[in-house]
């Protein structure tokens, strides 16, 4: 089993070199002087028994990470569970949704359940599962285009496997810049795009969550077909409050949420 620092720098060195986006926003947020704090990562499954929310979660239990909470988005089919280690705030929560298969079309679960099916030899334990990645080999466009129809979920998990989806910056923890608004300023004028479905910045203060994300890297994957352009993965950011009894909030908002999930969408 790796240490905690070898894992959350793996995940995050693999997560970045997938992402053009991840350096050029660490190099804006350096030259404001800013330490960049994590508050969570989040990962993408099937809930098939050896790769569900279970099964990913595993690594994490195994480091004394809880279960903490539990989120439905009823129109993706998709449930979620987030995980924290009690008593120590500095240790990033992890965000495992998971798609529920059954709930999808009969031609679409036929073409996940093969590609399931003829990979299970293929599907690692431990650790190693977070880092898999497409385990059935190089994809088809056509399948691509088949699950997009249905469900942009299915269609990215098809095409990146098992990996950190996305990582998060807690704004709370930035010295210099104030406010997720005044963040999401900052990127727009360096050319980043964002996440506007459902506005840029999802929840509020009265909900003690505010979040917003960049809009996924366009990047070239190999296909059966040839090469194609499709979202890889975004950035996120996110903003705390106090709850009345003075804690933290440091669960999720299942609303936005289900909108953060769309910043994979794809686009020309």
């Amino acid at each position: 089993m790796l240490d905690n620092v070898t894992l959350f720098d793996r995940l995050f060195d693999e997560y970045q070199n997938l992402n053009p986006s991840v350096k050029l926003i660490h190099q804006l947020f350096n030259s404001h002087n800013e330490v960049i704090i994590n508050d969570h990562i989040a990962f993408r499954t099937f809930n098939y028994p050896l790769v569900n929310i279970n099964a990913l979660a595993k690594p994490f239990l195994e480091r004394g990470y809880k279960e903490k909470g539990y989120y439905r988005f009823e129109q993706k089919k998709l449930t979620a569970k987030h995980f924290e280690i009690e008593n120590n705030p500095s240790a990033p929560k992890i965000f495992i949704s998971q798609l529920m298969v059954e709930e999808l079309s009969e031609p679409v679960q036929k073409i996940l359940d093969k590609h399931i099916n003829e990979s299970k030899a293929k599907i690692p334990q431990g650790d190693d599962i977070l880092f898999a990645g497409n385990i059935w080999g190089i994809p088809s466009y056509q399948i691509y285009e088949t699950l997009l129809e249905e469900s942009e979920y299915a269609a990215w998990l098809y095409i990146f496997g098992f990996r950190a989806n996305h990582f998060t910056v807690l704004v709370n923890k930035l010295e210099h810049i104030q406010s997720l608004k005044e963040l999401n300023i900052s990127l727009k004028d360096n050319g980043f795009k964002l996440n506007s479905s459902g506005g840029e910045i999802k929840g509020s203060p009265s909900e003690f969550l505010e979040q917003s994300s960049t809009l996924a890297d366009m990047v070239q994957m190999e296909f059966k077909e040839g090469t194609f352009n499709v979202p890889a993965c975004y950035y996120e950011f996110a903003r705390r409050y106090k709850m009345p009894n003075g804690n933290l909030f440091n669960g999720f908002i299942a609303k936005s949420a289900d909108k953060i999930f769309e910043s994979t969408n794809f686009r020309k």
